[in-house]
């Protein structure tokens, strides 16, 4: 199916990794490039600043990957929330329960090598991306860690990483809160993402009647597909083209 035009007039929401860049190994290995920057920038001129990076990463690495932008973002699945005026809102789980699953999770990374784990500080990610054949191992101590914590966390699977988040708290409920104040509000939404995590986010932009789209090949509820960040990267640069930005467009990677 064609992908549906970039309009001036839409609320743009857009997740990082495996979006606007590709993955890898590590987290903190991911480099964000002088195009990207200006793309997001140009971006953000064209909407009418109704642009937001939706990511599983803290607002401050997220801040941290892009500066000198400061844009709106929700991160840690929403747990976290920037607005337009640059106000933070927190979600506020037990901490002293985030603590004593995290020295569970050191202990399980700390027997097993290729684990990598997260502590973005509301959320606990165990990424097995190096040592894939851990996948069954991760996911079964991670529910026994979860579990444990009672209703108020959650466990949520993303491409090779379990993460325990609070309850209540997604890329969907992240995207409603944006769309209920300005700029954002009164648009049409359209959320890129490619992640399992991300389908909440479609879920709430397609009841809105947006659009949504999915970066990369696995069932989903998008609308629409795109194969990888470099063509998410392409889509974008020619919305911005046409909106006069005339800068060279950005490459994946």
């Amino acid at each position: 199916m064609k992908l549906p035009p970039i309009s001036a007039d839409m609320a743009l929401f857009l997740d990082v990794d495996g979006t606007l860049m590709d993955y890898a190994e590590h987290p903190q290995a991911v480099h964000v490039g002088a195009a990207l920057l200006r793309l997001l920038d140009d971006l953000r001129a064209a909407s009418g600043g109704a642009l937001a990076l939706i990511s599983g990463r803290s607002i401050q690495d997220i801040d941290s990957l892009f500066a000198p932008l400061v844009l709106p973002a929700a991160g840690q699945h929403g747990t976290e929330l920037r607005v337009a005026s640059g106000a933070v809102r927190h979600h506020s789980p037990s901490l002293d329960m985030l603590g004593r699953a995290a020295a569970e999770i050191v202990r399980v990374t700390a027997a097993h090598q290729g684990l990598v784990f997260e502590n973005k500080g509301m959320t606990l990610a165990l990424h097995y991306r190096m040592a894939p054949h851990l996948g069954g191992l991760v996911e079964r101590a991670m529910r026994g860690i979860v579990t444990s914590m009672g209703s108020e966390f959650g466990m949520q699977a993303g491409k090779y990483v379990y993460e325990i988040r609070p309850s209540g708290k997604d890329k969907g409920t992240a995207i409603a809160e944006f769309m209920e104040q300005a700029p954002f509000a009164g648009r049409e939404p359209m959320f890129v993402g490619d992640d399992l995590t991300d389908e909440y986010g479609f879920d709430v932009v397609n009841a809105l009647g947006g659009f949504s789209v999915k970066v990369g090949p696995g069932k989903t509820c998008a609308r629409w597909q795109l194969a990888n960040a470099a063509a998410v990267l392409e889509w974008l640069g020619e919305f911005v083209e046409r909106c006069g930005g005339g800068r060279p467009r950005v490459k994946a990677g």
